[in-house]
């Protein structure tokens, strides 16, 4: 988990939002810097802002997968109509 992400990221997150993972000698690897890091299959990552209303440029928006979470009197009116 990375919290308080801002609206723009960090370019060393690049190969995980890409998941630039590479086989070598049968182990799944990834380049983090300047180490290769074992892959795990199983690997999830998430990223939480507390901004109300984050703006991501595109090129960040096609890597990853948002969902807003946040609930306002307006929204819940609406599930009630």
């Amino acid at each position: 988990i990375l919290e308080d992400v801002g609206e723009e990221l960090d370019p060393s997150l690049e190969p995980v939002l890409q998941k630039q993972i590479y086989k070598q000698g049968g182990r799944s690897l990834i380049r983090i810097g300047d180490s290769d890091v074992d892959y795990n299959d199983a690997f999830r990552f998430y990223m939480t802002t507390k901004m109300t209303n984050p703006h991501y440029l595109p090129e960040v928006c096609i890597k990853v997968t948002i969902i807003n979470f946040t609930v306002t009197l307006e929204g819940l009116e609406d599930q009630l109509l």
